[in-house]
Order: structure tokens, then sequence, then C-alpha cells
């Protein structure tokens, strides 16, 4: 099997852009995920926010988490499949940010992720460009299907921890699952792994790299380029020693944006067998996930295309 995708930002800037972009065009086509280097977010910014989490989950939400897990484990004996070991919660950044609202957070943690924040939207901005050429898409195309209704693109953040768990075999830090979104930028832990995704039949881990960010792309690309690109199921096995820092930052069309898939990628045989991807609001497929987020991404395919029909074809009542 071939190396997991680690592509190098810089070598798009010189003579060693073609290969870079082929490592990238493989990537989304073949793999779902990939990680970058060198994608202009300082290591003194990174390591700022990797010892800001960690000190606020130590000082606010480790001794929560606890009172959690023995709850959790408490007369399990086989596997828990309703929850997950991971002690979370959401930074929205667009289109307001509410960083000022959410409780036990110091001055130096909001300012570093403020900042964070804003680099991980350049690079995720970039990446939908990159992506979009790639394609053959016209340039800002994937930004403006993401930015179609009044209210532009949606981003946030989701701060996990995944502490030691006694029993691995029984429950998941995080059940398997696809991201609804567009694309998604982690920046996770170097020192505990655990992340690992689906491909061919068989589960890969994601290598930790000190400095990297991790990319994986959301159910709404694998609709814009219907299908060309997938999104990719993917999960968080509990570990037994350490406790595993992840910084996820999900860059996704607005709640009313209409997702379709681009024209251009369409292929005329595609179209006439009906293998066409469906139009739907963004907004109604969150609706839709929230409630089947740890089921197969298809079925919420076919029920935005059930919807798309009755829309398009209304029964008549009389």
């Amino acid at each position: 099997m071939d190396s997991f995708p680690v592509i190098d930002m810089e070598k798009l800037l010189g003579g060693e852009r073609g290969a870079a972009m082929e490592i990238l065009r493989d990537a989304c086509e073949k793999w779902g995920f990939f990680e970058i280097l060198n994608h202009g977010i300082s290591h003194d910014l990174m390591d700022e926010v990797e010892k800001v989490n960690k000190e606020q989950y130590n000082k606010c939400r480790e001794q929560k988490f606890n009172e959690f897990a023995n709850k959790a484990l408490e007369n399990a004996d086989s596997e828990i499949d309703h929850l997950d070991w991971e002690s979370t919660f959401f930074l929205r950044h667009l289109p307001v940010s509410n960083i000022s609202e959410i409780p036990d957070l110091d001055d130096q943690y909001r300012n570093a992720m403020k900042e964070f924040a804003a680099e991980i939207e350049k690079v995720a901005e970039r990446l939908l460009d990159l992506l979009g050429e790639n394609l053959g898409l016209e340039k800002g195309y994937l930004k403006k299907a993401f930015s179609n209704g009044c209210k532009g693109p949606t981003f946030g953040t989701k701060v996990s921890s995944y502490p030691p768990c006694p029993r691995p075999d029984l429950v998941k830090g995080l059940r398997a699952h696809t991201d609804a979104g567009g694309i998604i930028l982690l920046f996770q832990d170097d020192q505990v792994s655990g992340l690992q995704f689906l491909k061919d039949g068989e589960w890969l881990d994601v290598p930790p790299i000190r400095h990297a960010i991790v990319v994986n792309l959301g159910d709404q690309l694998e609709v814009i380029t219907n299908g060309k690109y997938k999104s990719v199921v993917h999960r968080v096995v509990a570990q037994t020693d350490g406790n595993r820092m992840s910084i996820a930052s999900f860059y996704n069309p607005g709640s009313d944006a209409v997702i379709f898939p681009a024209p251009a990628l369409v292929e005329k045989e595609a179209e006439e067998k009906k293998e066409v991807y469906p139009r739907f609001v963004f907004e109604d497929y969150m609706k839709l996930y929230v409630g089947h987020k740890f089921q197969a991404k298809e079925p919420r395919f076919e029920a935005m295309k059930a919807m798309e029909a009755v829309a398009t074809h209304p029964i008549a009542t009389s």
C-alpha cells in the first residue's frame, strides 16, 4: 500500500509545484485524508495553542471528565456504543465568534485561539483554491459554493481531549463517522495517537507529525465534486496511556448555502444514469446529520435526493 500522503506546502511555490499538486490530487481522490507541512502557521503559535489547551483541560475539565468516566464504565461488560470517551467544547468563529461567551477560558487562552483561528482560516481557503484548481474549476469556485447564501461560510473549532481509558476494548474515543461539512483541518497531539480512517476496508492510523495539520474532506465536498472526492469514515481509538489533544477546525458552507454538484464536474453519462448527487440547503442536511452522525452517509444523501424530488415534483393533494 502507498504511504500516507504528506504535502509540503512550500513546494507549491516553486519548481516542484506540479508534483506537489499531483500528490494533493491523489490524496483527495484516493485517501480523503492527508497532512500538510510548512502551511504558514508559526510553530511558536502552535506550541502556545497546545500549551493553553492542555492547561485548560487540567484546570477546568479533568475533574468533570473523571466523574463522567466513572459512571460510563460502571457495570459495563460489553461494548458501549452510545457515548464517546472524550471531553469537548466548541468555539464558533464565523459568522460571529462566541469565544468571549465560553466560561473557564482566560485571556491568554482566548488570545491564542483567536490568532490560531485566523491563521487556520487562511489555510482552509488556500486549500479550497488548490482543490478547485486540481478539479479544473474556476478560481474561487469552492469558496463561493460555501458562501452562495446571504450568511457566508461557517467556521468553528471543536476542542477535544481524549484522556487515558482503562477499557479501550469497551468504548471508542470517538465513534466512526464522516464529517458533515466542507474541509476539516486538525491540529493533533504528536505524542498520543488514536485517529484512524477507513481505506479499502482497513483501519489505518493517521501518523502524528509535529507541527503538521491533518486535513480531511467532508460530505459537502463529496456532493460538490459529484463523488470525485469523497468524505471518509474515521474514528478515534481510546488509549490506555496519554491524554490526546485534538483541535479540529471545520470550514463549512453557510447555513443557507445551496449545495449541489458543480456543473463542470457532472459528466453527461452520469447525468443520463441519474448518478448525480442531490441539491439541498446545508442547514437541512445538518438537521438530518445530527440524528444520524454515526450511521452511513449514503442514506443521508438519498434522503436529500428524495426531498429534492418532492420539491421539484410536489405531490398533488386534490
